[in-house]
């Protein structure tokens, strides 16, 4: 197991995309990795809830362990239900037919 893990933190913004490529020690956690990025000092709108962490597109606890060569991702809140605007659209086709 090697002692330093080469990582990379990502986050979309509406305008701009973060990445901040980090060596962090071996056992470095999800959370750790966002605090030694330094993205929440940089970027004061964002606001980081436990559920809006992942690695590779997948959602994962902040206390999970990172390995060699993963992308955390921090995800921002969707403006709006996929599932409510898909049903929108539903309802819009049928009141045109």
């Amino acid at each position: 197991m090697p002692d330093a893990l080469d990582i990379e933190v990502v986050y979309a913004g509406p305008d701009r995309q973060w990445r901040v490529p980090l060596k962090v020690p071996a056992g470095t956690t999800v959370i750790e990795a966002i605090e030694a990025s330094g993205l929440r000092s940089c970027i004061p709108m964002l606001a980081l809830d436990p559920t809006s962490v992942g690695v590779f597109g997948r959602r994962v606890a902040p206390e999970t362990p990172l390995r060699d060569g993963d992308r955390v991702e921090i995800y921002r809140p969707l403006r709006a239900d996929p599932k409510e605007l898909r049903r929108a659209r539903a309802a819009e086709a049928r009141r045109r037919r």
